[in-house]
């Protein structure tokens, strides 16, 4: 078991095991005799130090009592080895002399040696210290030795382009294209911040900014310890710098939006799948209603792949609502922003889900398709009649009696009547006209005259809507002056009933009707019987 022991650092106190203290003892003293013989190198081995003391208090304040030798090595690799500070200072002399272009190949050779020049000695990184987003255009701007409000200005140029200097060349796109560009611009953006790896360290931020690695140099970044630079900036570079603060703030806003719409859309398919499965029969209201979907019965055929549908379904929300609740977390300083890796992990597990996804719902709304079509085409038995599911249910919910179905292809039919897409009526379609058909029902009523009101239409000639009570009386189907349309409200009056009921339907049979049918289709709905008075004084009541 190691020994713990306290000691004083910079005025504090901490508790550090054995190895631990061997280790900063040798740290410290090859740090003096390093920069024990500079110039300041008192002062530089003290900051560091007071630096070390601070990273110590963090750990202290993480509710870690006692430090140890890993925590000591993390330290020493974070502010660097004395051999690492010690850098050799390179020679740097070379002047790039003036000389006239006189060709193209010597103004590009020029341009050439200019980027070199600029860029000696520095590394690509991403500048925490002076960025609106993610510090993509800051870090090329130290990187090129230029002012970043050039590269913003010029990156908004360049999609303020995409989407006004097409245009007035003369080459038009529709919305889809420059909603596409723009996407494309983002999307480079993000992939420059994934690639390009942020300066965390003071080494790296030395040779992003294309400092020499001494001693002096790596001190001041330890001193500093990652405080925002703030950054001379002339009148146009504060007024961009306001309009991107002002970019960025809509972004959140935005992303906001669009996380709180993700959350609504994936607590709807949750509970859209639990209804879907825990009571099959149910049917949900939802914007997000899957049950057409037919899952519980494709479930027991092919479960995998309706297993894979809901993961990849469930994951394709989720991922984006995790990197937009961390995103926002970190800008509020809840959470460490994301590194390269967990982005890359979420973006390829992202992917993953729409792979899975899209082809599982394919598969899926093509076997739905395929049961509906099995559905709609299987025939029923009404009345000693084969006919479909719809038409079944039509008349056995209309209580009509078919006395005569031959040569009728559908019975039923779901329009726009009265502005109702769902409301079905009375149907009846042949192609050549050879439809026999009469279908009555029954109403119980008191004696007395009543009058029949109907919605009727025809395509031709033939078909009739009778009422018998007392008496039969027909009454032909007006022939639709808009083909397709053309329906027409009627009513057959006077009608004498002296028993306890009355009936009444629509006949297109030649033998009951007294003419032929010469109507493609006809269709009737909305029957309302209506009793007007008594019966008249020479009629007697039947018993």
């Amino acid at each position: 078991m190691k020994k713990n022991i306290t000691i004083n650092l910079c005025g504090r106190l901490f508790q550090i095991d054995e190895d631990a203290y061997e280790l900063l003892q040798q740290y410290i003293e090859s740090l003096r005799q390093s920069f024990g013989r500079e110039e300041g190198g008192e002062e530089i081995v003290n900051d560091i130090e007071a630096r070390i003391a601070e990273l110590f208090a963090e750990l202290k304040q993480q509710g870690i009592e006692a430090i140890t030798i890993e925590h000591v090595k993390d330290i020493i690799t974070r502010i660097g080895k004395p051999e690492e500070l010690k850098g050799e200072e390179e020679n740097n002399d070379s002047e790039s002399g003036g000389h006239k272009y006189d060709s193209f190949q010597t103004a590009a050779q020029g341009i050439k040696d200019s980027f070199r020049a600029r860029t000696a000695g520095k590394r690509l990184y991403r500048n925490p210290n002076d960025k609106m987003v993610a510090g993509v255009l800051s870090g090329i701007a130290a990187y090129t030795g230029s002012d970043v409000t050039w590269w913003r200005i010029g990156y908004a140029m360049l999609i303020l382009a995409s989407n006004f200097l097409f245009p007035l060349f003369g080459i038009w796109f529709n919305f889809g294209f420059f909603l596409h560009v723009n996407i494309a611009f983002i999307i480079f953006y993000f992939v420059l911040a994934i690639a390009i790896p942020v300066a965390d360290t003071p080494r790296q931020v030395l040779e992003m900014e294309g400092k020499e690695v001494t001693p002096q140099n790596l001190a001041d970044v330890v001193v500093e310890d990652n405080q925002p630079v703030q950054p001379r900036r002339g009148c146009l570079g504060s007024v961009f710098s306001v309009l991107f603060s002002i970019i960025a703030a809509i972004f959140v806003f935005i992303a906001s939006i669009v996380g709180v719409a993700l959350l609504i859309s994936l607590l709807l398919i949750i509970v859209s799948l639990v209804i879907v499965f825990a009571v099959p029969a149910a049917r949900v209201s939802l914007p997000f209603d899957i049950g057409y979907l037919n899952l519980p019965v494709l479930i027991d055929v092919h479960p995998w792949i309706v297993i894979v549908f809901i993961v990849g379904l469930i994951l394709a929300l989720t991922i984006p609502l995790y990197a937009i609740c961390h995103m926002l977390f970190s800008k509020a300083g809840k959470v460490q922003p994301m590194g390269i890796g967990q982005r890359i992990l979420w973006i390829v597990l992202w992917v993953a889900s729409l792979c899975c996804l899209f082809p599982a719902l394919v598969w899926i709304q093509e076997q739905e398709r395929e049961h509906y079509t099995a559905e709609i085409t299987k025939k029923y038995e009404y009345q000693g009649v084969m006919m479909s599911h719809e038409d079944k249910k039509f008349l056995r919910r209309g209580d009509w009696n078919l006395i005569k179905a031959e040569n009728c292809d559908h019975y039923s039919y779901s329009g726009y009547y009265e502005g109702n897409p769902n409301l079905r009526f009375l149907d009846v379609f042949n192609e050549n006209c050879e439809e026999v058909f009469q279908a009555e029902r029954k109403e119980a009523v008191e004696p007395g005259v009543y009058y029949l009101e109907f919605s009727v239409r025809t395509e031709g000639p033939g078909p009739c809507v009778y009422v018998i009570g007392d008496s039969v009386m027909l009454k032909s189907i007006p022939v639709s002056e808009v083909p397709g349309m053309g329906w027409v409200r009627t009513v057959i009056e006077n009608i004498v009933v002296s028993g306890d009921s009355i009936a009444y339907g629509v006949s297109s049979d030649e033998a009951f009707t007294g003419q032929p049918c010469q109507a493609q289709w006809f269709s009737a709905t909305d029957f309302k019987l209506t009793r007007t008075g008594d019966l008249p004084k020479d009629k007697k009541v039947k018993k």
